[in-house]
């Protein structure tokens, strides 16, 4: 018993493109997302080392828990962080882009 063997084209269905007719008009990009620059420049040295220790994976994951609760994480497990890290947070408290981390606006 033989079975009949057909072309590609007998099991899927045929799309045909469209012909493009003429230039098609694009829309435009849209600006990039306006970040807020800080203009003082010891803040900004301040967020740069703050970074930093984000990115430091010696001390721990970082993710779900603010830097001050990661720092004194790695403090209670003797990773030895560093102290300048812990008074840029304790000056200021409040501010979230002291205290959370480069990685808090991502979902978990």
């Amino acid at each position: 018993m033989t079975t009949k063997r057909g072309l590609i084209t007998d099991s899927f269905k045929v799309v045909k493109k469209k012909k493009r007719g003429g230039k098609q008009e694009k829309s435009p990009t849209p600006p990039p997302p306006q970040t807020e620059e800080v203009a003082d420049p010891v803040q900004q040295e301040a967020l740069q080392k703050l970074r930093d220790f984000d990115l430091n994976w010696r001390f721990g994951p970082c993710t779900g828990i603010s830097r001050l609760q990661r720092w004194e994480r790695a403090e209670l497990h003797g990773l030895s962080p560093p102290q300048e890290v812990r008074e840029l947070l304790l000056k200021a408290p409040a501010d979230s882009e002291f205290s959370l981390s480069l990685w808090s606006e991502y979902p978990l």
